[in-house]
């Protein structure tokens, strides 16, 4: 399996990882997690419980454009060995400063992280045009 393959793999894994991050907060904060209706629950946490919840719809989020844009370059051929593999990391990399900082209330980090993750994204696409 090529590394974009493994960043693929983890950036799946990512949006589960926050919302199981998200259940401490929700057990603290309301009492008891929701089953029956986690979204309506979700809209009632505050600060880390609600940075949690972000950063997983937001790795949702990212994870489509990041897909795409692996997608575009396999099609296109890129060498996942080249620079590929290095855009792949360092969009992992600002995915989970993305996610961390979120949880931990870092509106700055936040903001670094997914301007990271977005610029890498666009950088692969540039590969697979440029290909």
């Amino acid at each position: 399996m090529t590394i974009p393959l493994w960043c693929l793999l983890c950036g799946v894994l990512l949006p589960l990882i926050w919302a199981g991050v998200s259940v401490p907060f929700r057990s603290r904060q309301l009492g008891k997690v929701d089953l029956q209706q986690p979204r309506l629950q979700a809209a009632e946490l505050t600060a880390g419980g609600a940075g949690a919840w972000g950063a997983q719809m937001n790795a949702w989020e990212a994870l489509s454009i990041y897909m795409a844009a692996t997608l575009a370059a396999f099609m296109q051929s890129v060498d996942p060995a080249g620079t590929w593999a290095i855009a792949s990391m360092i969009w992992l990399a600002g995915r989970v400063v993305h996610g961390i900082a979120y949880v931990m209330e870092l509106a700055v980090l936040r903001v670094v992280g997914f301007v990271t993750g977005a610029a890498m994204c666009l950088w692969i696409f540039g590969m697979a045009i440029l290909a």
